[in-house]
């Protein structure tokens, strides 16, 4: 059973520039786990799929950047997005369950999909989605030094930072939606929440000593 083999797994989700890679190699570091970030792993599991089991990923590759992110509405960049659809989900339970047994995990990263992790929790607990006001994902990708990283030549880059704006307010709102249907744990993240509350407050959630 699913849930009995991934039960030292630890799961962050959540919006882009919520902080949660931030949040799980903090953790990690502390409470001694094993950090997993999809992120990380996302052009490994592009390689690893097949056009049958990732459409919209291959329709996706076959764009070019203008395609991607100009020409189309932040709706519609929302529903086809891959990622967003949970294509790849399986590589992610795959790569979990090839870890040693009794590996402590904390897995993170926008593609954990609450209605794909919910059925392999035995507890809520185990589980927790950060949801970004826009203000405070639009700080986050401010203070990088290169903010939102697009790729050069696209004929309209400033469009193309505002449909991928959006594009993340409704994934974030999507988000909201759906853990509140499922009774899963989340935090709002605004400017006033800072890093060790956060952490703490994650933490608590999960259970873990600090």
């Amino acid at each position: 059973m699913l849930q009995a083999r991934l039960r030292d797994v630890y799961w962050i989700g959540g919006g882009s520039g919520a902080g949660k890679s931030t949040i799980a190699r903090r953790l990690a570091a502390e409470h001694g786990l094993h950090l997993y970030a999809t992120d990380d792993v996302m052009r490994d599991h592009g390689r690893r799929s097949t056009p049958e089991d990732a459409p919209s990923l291959h329709r996706f590759i076959a764009m070019d950047a203008d395609e991607r992110w100009v020409d189309r509405t932040p709706e519609v960049m929302l529903e086809t997005f891959h990622w967003f659809r949970g294509e790849g989900f399986r590589l992610i339970v795959e790569d979990l369950l090839r870890l040693p047994a009794g590996t402590r995990v904390i897995a993170e990263g926008f593609r954990l999909l609450p209605h794909l992790v919910a059925p392999l929790l035995a507890t809520s607990r185990r589980a927790v989605w950060l949801l970004p006001t826009p203000r405070f994902r639009a700080a986050a990708f401010d203070g990088r030094p290169s903010g939102w990283v697009l790729p050069s030549g696209m004929r309209d880059p400033a469009r193309a930072r505002r449909n991928l704006a959006e594009r993340d307010r409704l994934f974030t709102d999507r988000l909201r939606a759906e853990t509140a249907r499922l009774d899963l744990p989340r935090v709002e993240i605004d400017a006033g929440l800072g890093e060790d509350e956060l952490a703490g407050r994650v933490a608590r959630g999960f259970g873990l000593g600090r």
